[in-house]
């Protein structure tokens, strides 16, 4: 007799607004190839970010800025396949990295429409509030889902020259949460916020209706967002407040690396039972 292997139910937004709703919080995490996303995907994570920390992660730039739309959707199509072909669950998103949307609403369509059709995603993000309503709308308008993100938004770090915790002083927070409820308002699906005192992100998650995805931003929100190479301990100096490491991968990885070149060095590999 033979065995149907039951498929996890596939993540949607409309999903994901009844997560919130019933309580139940949201995972997600990044990814930016098929092995990884493959890995993460049979784990059961919800959600998986394409982001552009692909800059640093992948490319080891200093920050986001460098990576093009090029660039995104090959990480992102990579994913996609591994989501598709393994029938499993998440909600692919793939960030619009600089450059692509601010100010030029046309562009901002036209990357949007790029992420969705060549790489196959399932949403797009994009970073800012007001600056960028215009840009978000007119992606709206063709249907594609879009997931905002306020906070510390990697993309200005020249502007405001620093990495530090945002919308501590009254006058941030109150235009974070004004931003919040605009995004909600013009129809985002879902926000992340980075980086901002856990009281601000309780009182967002509380007042908008909307998924609030948070990352440095306390355990009130609906749901938490972790970069996963940082998370598995694969890169090894960062270290903010936020971030948990589940396993040391670096140094594991390094030490079956030395060991591997012992070995090849020793002649002990290959043996008789790894040849032909």
């Amino acid at each position: 007799m033979s065995v149907h292997k039951k498929i996890p139910k596939k993540v949607t937004t409309h999903v994901l607004q009844k997560m919130k709703n019933d309580g139940e919080k949201i995972s997600m995490l990044t990814a930016y190839d098929y092995s990884m996303a493959r890995i993460i995907g049979d784990a059961g994570v919800d959600i998986i970010l394409v982001g552009d920390s692909a800059s640093n992660v992948m490319a080891g730039y200093e920050t986001t800025l460098p990576i093009t739309l090029d660039d995104m959707i090959y990480h992102a199509s990579s994913v996609v396949r591994a989501v598709r072909l393994a029938g499993t669950r998440p909600l692919v998103v793939g960030d619009l990295p600089f450059g692509t949307y601010q100010g030029n609403t046309r562009k901002a369509l036209r990357s949007a429409i790029r992420m969705m059709k060549e790489a196959g995603a399932h949403a797009v993000k994009l970073e800012g509030g007001k600056e960028v309503e215009d840009s978000i709308s007119r992606i709206l308008t063709a249907g594609v889902p879009v997931m905002g993100h306020l906070g510390l938004i990697p993309q200005s770090i020249f502007k405001f020259g620093t990495y530090t915790v945002r919308a501590k002083e009254d006058a941030e927070a109150e235009k974070l949460l004004e931003d919040a409820l605009l995004l909600e308002k013009i129809g985002c699906f879902a926000i992340v916020l980075e980086k901002i005192p856990a009281l601000l992100a309780k009182k967002v998650a509380e007042t908008v209706k909307i998924p609030i995805i948070g990352i440095g931003a306390g355990p009130h929100v609906d749901g938490q967002v972790l970069v996963t190479h940082d998370m598995l301990g694969i890169t090894k100096d960062f270290h903010p407040r936020f971030l948990r490491r589940y396993l040391n991968l670096y140094d594991d990885i390094k030490g079956a690396v030395n060991q591997y070149i012992a070995d090849v060095k020793s002649g002990d590999f290959p043996n008789e039972k790894e040849q032909y």
